[in-house]
């Protein structure tokens, strides 16, 4: 949420009706994208670095990266499955990126 939207949010325990929950969900997925892009962009500059096209996929990485999000999901009350689920393709998805950047970046 930006700090205007976040300093409107009603609470999740004291909303009433759907607006104040449809509000808030709005406010929370703009943040959420917005540090997945962010993140992205790491991605990117992972590309940029690694020196070699056989780098870009790091199963023993992937597998810390998820284990963090199960963890951090487990202690913040959120379903360690789903967030499972989500890193997983995630990292899949940000591994396939990468791949892009990489692969466009000039041989020169």
């Amino acid at each position: 949420m930006t700090d205007t939207t976040a300093s409107k949010a009603v609470p999740a325990a004291e909303c009433t009706d759907m607006s104040q929950v449809r509000a808030a969900i709005d406010g929370l997925d703009t943040l959420i994208v917005s540090l997945l892009a962010e993140r992205m962009r790491y991605i990117e500059a992972a590309a940029r670095i690694k020196p070699a096209r056989d780098t870009v996929r790091d199963d023993v990485r992937k597998a810390e990266v998820v284990a963090h999000a199960v963890k951090v999901a487990n202690d913040r009350g959120f379903p360690p499955k789903l967030a499972y689920r989500l890193y997983d393709m995630l990292v899949e998805g940000s591994i396939a990126h990468e791949f892009d950047v990489f692969d466009a970046r000039d041989p020169s």
